[in-house]
């Protein structure tokens, strides 16, 4: 087995670092499930008055794009800072591969970037939501390195007081499942009967004074105006009003503690609607999202306006090394973003579509400011496929229905048809992405530009889709998982225990049955007191724990 000690790599990824009183706290908030439908963003019928003040507070990102157009893929490449086709965590759901769940194994030197944080220092936290792939959906479910604290009610309030922190909360309420028609309507499936009783169950008491009416929806024109459309957008809106509500309350008790002038506020989404041609999709629906970062003076960026616009293109993947700048931590040179803050801007995002549950599919797009270029591997998938899940939602089963009796419009019938090898969309004057420019001669440079764009990106980038989906699996598990992890080493000099590791692992410890702590260089051990360490490759089994006593004097 290949030994190697922690100690020595993560002190390559710490800077010199000031003291905890000198570095921000960073709150990241991610609404699931949600394009800009934000009133600082330009949506008059959004209810969202504490998003609306975050902005007028902050920076609004408007160019922000997510890797992926659904929640898996997307949360794991923001994890990581690493493509999700380059770890192996590009499907939509690794757990639930149609031929047996695995986990993904990134590579072995990846690490999620909070568990850098907490290497450098930062007590982390977060709440209910993994979905890493190397993880499971919910939490104690991932490498448990990454995290001080997970699960409901984890709170800043937590952290030892010299610590600064950083918090990753999710807002689940603006899920793609909470457009369902809610319990005392009929469930078109079990899933969507378990749907309603966990959204009844576990909703926030949050009343709204001024519920969404349908006919006040505006409608984009790949939708078909009925009562069972503008229905679903209205409630999408009410669920947006709660997580606006709730991102009020967080933000409240933040200034409560005295803290809002030493925490950068983050705001997006994981990807776009939870709606029909947005979600899992490819286009500006599916991964344009919203963005808000909150700077405190002290901690505002040199050249950073405190409020106000910033255009420049933004990938999920660069938010895990802005944040380690932010923080004062050294960028691993594996990951593939870049920090947006002080890195030359970019010119082009990166996206991609996989299976999508039990549908296999393979997308990949490249977008500069403008144009929008999809190459598809099954030119003859339309993306308005019946799909399971999403079919619990009523207005896809009727859009369906309504293509099928040939009801729909030409614009409205594109999701339903094959999308051919390539498209090419002018998302300034075509910002719904409906009229195909690739066979147009007149765009053939910019064709050329973006295609050479993307075949650059992957002979940059790794792309596990390459090969079947189960031959990859194949190489991450045998019998339904990697294994567990190699069992940790421990040696004593001189009153401190080193642990060492193999390969790729992260190695955590406690003495006497105190909380798990990442382990960063040796420990002091006083006499009497037993210190026990386990280790975890991302992806792994977490290892067997092995214990050290030092003897009583």
């Amino acid at each position: 087995m290949r030994m190697h000690r922690v100690l020595a790599t993560l002190a390559l990824l710490i800077t010199a670092l000031p003291c905890a009183a000198q570095r921000p706290n960073i709150l990241l908030l991610m609404a699931e499930d949600m394009s800009a439908r934000v009133g600082a963003f330009g949506d008059a019928l959004a209810s969202t008055p504490h998003l609306d003040a975050l902005a007028a507070q902050g920076v609004r990102y408007p160019n922000t794009f997510t890797t992926a157009g659904v929640c898996a893929p997307s949360r794991a490449a923001h994890i990581l800072g690493m493509y999700q086709i380059s770890t192996g965590t590009q499907h939509m759901r690794a757990s639930g591969a149609p031929g047996g769940g695995y986990r993904a194994v990134p590579p072995a030197r990846a690490k999620a970037y909070p568990e850098l944080l907490r290497a450098a220092g930062y007590y982390t936290y977060t709440d209910h939501k993994l979905d890493y792939q190397f993880s499971g959906t919910l939490w104690n479910s991932g490498p448990f390195t990454i995290w001080d604290d997970e699960g409901f009610g984890t709170h800043w309030r937590e952290r030892p007081a010299d610590a600064p922190f950083f918090g990753f909360v999710n807002f689940n309420v603006t899920h793609e499942s909470g457009v369902f028609t809610p319990l005392g309507n009929w469930p078109h499936s079990v899933v969507h009967f378990g749907s309603q009783l966990i959204r009844a169950l576990t909703s926030p008491d949050i009343e709204l004074d001024n519920p969404t009416r349908p006919e006040q929806v505006v409608l984009p024109p790949y939708y078909p105006d009925t009562p069972t459309v503008r229905a679903d957008l209205a409630r999408h809106y009410d669920n947006i009003a709660i997580m606006d509500a709730q991102v009020g309350e967080l933000l409240a008790s933040l200034e409560e503690d005295g803290l809002a002038d030493s925490t950068i506020v983050i705001w997006t989404t994981d990807h776009g609607d939870g709606l029909p041609r947005a979600k899992r999709e490819l286009f500006d629906s599916g991964i344009r999202v919203p963005m808000i970062i909150r700077w405190p003076a002290a901690f505002r960026p040199e050249g950073v306006p405190p409020h106000g616009v910033d255009t420049r293109l933004v990938s999920f993947v660069d938010l895990a090394p802005t944040i380690l700048g932010l923080a004062g931590v050294a960028v691993p040179d594996y990951m593939q973003g870049r920090d947006f803050l002080h890195d030359a801007p970019r010119q082009y995002i990166f996206a991609a579509r996989d299976r999508i549950d039990e549908v296999p599919d393979r997308q990949r797009a490249a977008r500069d400011r403008r144009f929008k270029y999809i190459r598809s591997w099954y030119p003859q998938q339309p993306g308005g496929h019946a799909l399971q899940f999403r079919d619990n939602i009523a207005m896809a089963r009727e859009m369906r229905t309504l293509y099928e009796a040939g009801e729909l419009d030409s614009m409205q019938r594109q999701w339903f048809e094959p999308p051919g090898r390539e498209r090419l969309f002018d998302t300034r004057n075509d910002p719904f992405e409906l009229r195909d420019l690739s066979g147009d001669p007149g765009h053939a440079l910019v064709l050329a530009r973006l295609r050479g764009a993307l075949d650059g990106w992957l002979a940059r980038v790794p792309d596990w889709s390459e090969q079947p989906e189960a031959q990859m699996a194949a190489q991450f598990q045998r019998g339904g998982a990697p294994g567990p992890t190699p069992a940790p080493r421990l040696s004593l000099v001189d009153g401190r225990v080193r642990i060492e590791g193999a390969e790729g692992a992260s190695l955590g410890y406690r003495v006497d049955e105190s909380a798990w702590k990442l382990y960063t260089g040796p420990v002091v051990l006083l006499p009497g007191q037993a210190l026990a360490a386990k280790a975890v490759r991302y992806g792994y089994d977490e290892s067997e724990e092995v214990e050290l006593r030092l003897p009583l004097e």
